[in-house]
């Protein structure tokens, strides 16, 4: 999730899910609510039942620079990308970037608070295709733990995002974020695997987002900078097609994650990934598909998901290059779904 040429995934997974599988619904936390939070939490906002995803941009690599203020109204999660990887093993820091124009951090920190006043969630998020975090044992998931709520104390954020792509421990990721999650009550926790790890409930990524399940916010997988993959009815489908993001959905839908965890994530324009791109007609005839069994593909699903969270794109400096198109027409849709 850069913006950089794409990585081509190796190759097809073997694991193919039967569409019967069961979704579990009892531990799943309700859609725009919160457990109280700790005195030492950031200031809660919460999400709503249908929300947009925004990864922020702290760097300029050609796309519009902006100021979280500039953010468009329409994305109820800002992920802050990114935090990066200390010294210490499965440490995380933050350092905003002159390039975005921010005169002091606590301009930057205003504009945090300035955009959970109007009810939306900016969270940090970890990794990139750069990122070289790497939490693999019991010391270093404390060492993430303590600095990400170390960073959530000192910014303002109000959880964070998990956009590893070489690779995660299950055990101990899921380890990490039970760990944050005791100190922030509140917190909000998204996730941005790329296809291929989510092709199982077997992957690792996907047992931690099923290990975190009763407080996990959304997993927006990448539905981009892919090779064709398998849906959930065993067939072989190709990115940047309606069938592509349902047909791949569907697995996660069915694989144990409730609907109110799942949302679909695709670039905000051509230039902003490497392939998989798609138009914001494209993205509503999915969450069509999906919700209201209507706008299908080739790929229906056996039931719809009217609870499904919402869209994410790779980013919103990308997407104001673009005419801010992705959140004026896949964010009005996304508002109004059942």
């Amino acid at each position: 999730m850069t913006g950089l040429p794409a990585r081509l995934l190796a190759g097809l997974t073997a694991a193919v899910l039967a569409s019967a599988g069961i979704v579990g619904t009892g531990t799943a936390q309700a859609a725009g609510t919160r457990s109280p939070a700790p005195a030492t939490s950031s200031a809660p906002a919460a999400v709503p039942r249908h929300a947009v995803t925004g990864y922020w941009q702290n760097f300029d690599n050609g796309a519009t620079v902006q100021k979280l203020k500039d953010v468009d109204d329409a994305y109820d999660i800002i992920a802050v990308s990114f935090a990066d990887a200390t010294g210490q093993p499965g440490a995380v820091t933050f350092r905003l970037d002159p390039a975005v124009g921010y005169g002091s951090t606590d301009e930057f920190k205003a504009d945090i608070k300035a955009k959970q006043a109007a009810g939306k969630s900016v969270i940090l998020s970890v990794g990139g295709e750069r990122g070289a975090v790497s939490v693999n044992d019991a010391a270093s998931a404390k060492n993430f733990a303590d600095s990400v709520s170390g960073l959530m104390d000192e910014y303002g954020f109000n959880g964070v995002d998990i956009d590893l792509e070489n690779g995660l421990h299950s055990t101990y990721m899921t380890q990490a974020l039970k760990s944050v999650h005791d100190r922030h009550g509140d917190v909000v926790v998204t996730m941005a695997p790329q296809t291929i790890d989510m092709q199982s409930p077997q992957n690792e990524y996907f047992k931690t987002a099923l290990g975190i399940k009763d407080f996990l916010t959304a997993v927006n997988m990448q539905y981009y900078n892919s090779g064709s993959m398998n849906g959930c009815d065993g067939k072989v489908y190709s990115q940047g097609t309606v069938d592509f993001l349902t047909g791949l959905a569907c697995i996660q839908l069915e694989g144990g994650l409730d609907p109110s965890q799942v949302g679909i994530g695709v670039p905000a324009s051509a230039r902003a990934a490497g392939g998989g791109h798609v138009a914001p007609s494209v993205v509503n005839a999915a969450l069509d598909c999906l919700t209201r069994g209507s706008n299908c593909g080739s790929f229906k699903p056996s039931r719809t998901y009217p609870g499904l969270r919402g869209a994410m794109t790779w980013s919103t400096n990308w997407d104001a290059a673009n005419g801010n198109a992705f959140a004026s027409q896949v964010g009005a849709h996304v508002h109004g779904l059942p």
